[in-house]
């Protein structure tokens, strides 16, 4: 019972204490993933970037600073009400100036126009969409054609979690999100393994 409530509340951080405390984790977790994700994703001055689940607003706050060009332009997307307003808060001089939009909803219904993000970021966050070919479909509607998308995963920390059920389903597993990609018409789907410090993440490319 614990396993899934505490699923629940990372794949939807909720306003209470739970809430609060899976945002701290968040914060103190997946800053190196975040960082990494930015990039790793080669964002350029007056790219059109879009983060998917962007929790407390770690990978926002790096990704604007490489937006220096006035066509630069980043979009920001989370399922859970609550990390959409603590990320709002963070960004908003950015959301302010019209440099940032954020959005409170789902992957799979992204509020966005047909090709127009250069480039997609997301971290530690495919496994809790309940169907990955939905929202592999919608990341590449709205992507321009050659744009780059990258995750970044700890693969050693996902298993372990999904062996005590925190994680719903086969999801997590990297090879399904990777076959998903390929379905819904990414190419150059790949996963590499990356070093950081003492430790090693993956990396998962797909072009749109």
């Amino acid at each position: 019972m614990w396993a899934e409530k505490l699923g629940a509340q990372l794949g939807n951080p909720t306003r209470s204490l739970a809430g609060w405390m899976v945002s701290k984790v968040l914060r103190k977790r997946n800053h190196v993933l975040e960082e990494n994700a930015v990039l790793l994703s080669g964002i350029q001055p007056g790219d059109t970037v879009l983060e998917l689940g962007h929790g407390p607003g770690l990978g926002l706050q790096l990704a604007a600073t490489l937006l220096t060009k006035p066509t630069g332009h980043l979009i920001g997307v989370d399922y859970s009400e609550y990390m959409h307003q603590m990320a709002s808060k963070q960004m908003k001089e950015h959301v302010a100036s019209g440099k940032v939009n954020l959005y409170h909803c789902d992957v799979a219904a992204l509020p966005l126009a047909d090709s127009i993000v250069d480039k997609v970021f997301h971290c530690n966050c495919y496994y809790f969409w309940p169907d990955l070919r939905k929202g592999a479909t919608e990341i590449h509607r709205v992507m321009k054609p050659g744009g780059l998308m990258v995750t970044t995963l700890r693969l050693s920390n996902v298993a372990a979690m999904a062996a005590m059920r925190v994680m719903p389903g086969e999801n997590w597993r990297p090879e399904a999100y990777m076959a998903a990609l390929r379905d819904s018409g990414f190419t150059d789907v790949r996963m590499e393994d990356k070093e950081h410090k003492q430790f090693t993440f993956q990396a998962i490319y797909a072009t749109a």
